[in-house]
């Protein structure tokens, strides 16, 4: 494959990303370590990132139209059991999965503090970068 076309597809692979194992946990009973979920995402550019989520279900269309702006050389986490995005969309509790599309190249990753357990659980992980 030649130069050009791999920067291409490596350009647009930076730019859309993939979580399918969405699922908010309860609250809890500690509100100190509330359970939640979470999608991070880094823009470490020097132009603002405009950024597209896409949540996906079982039984339902997908919610297609939640934007957000993340400015260059900027971080967001954003607590996927508050309102998000412009439009101040709430996921509903139960099954999803997520896609973020920017037109600039970010880095995203997915984060959840399960309490559904008394040894509750941190973890994080890279999404599939499409």
């Amino acid at each position: 494959m030649n130069n050009k076309k791999e920067k291409r597809r490596n350009e647009t692979r930076k730019k859309n990303w993939v979580f399918c194992d969405g699922d908010l946990p309860p609250a809890g009973g500690d509100p100190a370590f509330a359970g939640h979920e979470a999608l991070m995402i880094t823009n470490i550019t020097d132009k603002d990132a405009h950024i597209r989520l896409e949540i996906y279900f079982e039984g339902r269309e997908p919610e297609k139209n939640v934007t957000l702006t993340l400015k260059a050389r900027r971080t967001a986490c954003l607590r996927l059991d508050k309102p998000i995005g412009d439009q101040k969309y709430q996921i509903p509790f139960g099954q999803y999965a997520l896609a973020a599309r920017s037109d600039t190249p970010v880095c995203a990753c997915f984060g959840r503090l399960d309490v559904w357990q008394n040894n509750m659980a941190y973890y994080s992980l890279s999404g599939y970068s499409v």
